[in-house]
């Protein structure tokens, strides 16, 4: 396990736990948001799923995109985890009072998981609909300060959260045309399928 070391940054996440010190009234509605975000981002992600349905194979292979998105995200950042091996704060800072209960030792803070997640998610989305991804990078933005706020993350582990999201996100550019053509493969069998079905 690495050394535990005091981050450039941590002037600004004492300052951001102070704040929350000072806010007892947030505690409830920003420890809720934090803890179970992604259980209301994974439910985002079925009913985009079954909107698709009627949806052109186009349409389908984004939102399709959007859950591979968030599963690539997730599993990237939990192998950069554990490559990096960066402490928490609060247990680089032990005398910071968090909102929340810091986090096992081998529970490692860059990049921010949750961050990781929702810019994964939000970028994937703006590519199905803008109106949908703006609500979703608010929504990731938030939760970039929420996991400073209750203590869990420095403000770089959330930016680069953001940035590593956002590039998998992203990455639609790359995937775009062969998993279109994969999903419009997939409808043209069942298609052919129903029809011969009904033929017999």
């Amino acid at each position: 396990m690495k050394e535990v070391a005091v981050m450039p940054d941590s002037g600004v996440y004492v300052a951001m736990t102070e704040f929350a010190a000072r806010t007892p009234w947030l505690w409830t509605p920003v420890s809720v948001f934090t803890t179970y975000g992604v259980v209301a981002l994974i439910v985002a992600v079925l009913w985009m799923l079954w909107w698709a349905r009627r949806a052109d194979s186009a349409a389908a292979a984004k939102v399709l995109w959007v859950g591979v998105a968030v599963v690539l995200a997730y599993v990237l950042d939990s192998a950069l985890k554990n490559v990096v091996a960066e402490q928490r704060p609060c247990r680089a800072l032990p005398d910071v009072v968090t909102v929340l209960p810091c986090d096992g030792v081998t529970d490692y803070a860059f990049p921010s998981n949750h961050t990781v997640i929702f810019a994964a998610f939000a970028v994937a989305t703006l590519i199905v609909r803008r109106s949908w991804g703006y609500l979703a990078v608010v929504g990731a933005l938030l939760m970039a300060i929420s996991r400073v706020y209750v203590g869990a993350h420095y403000p770089h582990d959330v930016i680069a959260g953001l940035v590593v999201g956002g590039a998998v996100g992203g990455a639609w550019l790359v995937v775009r045309r062969p998993l279109t053509a994969s999903v419009e493969r997939l409808r043209s069998s069942k298609l052919r399928g129903v029809v011969w079905a009904q033929r017999r």
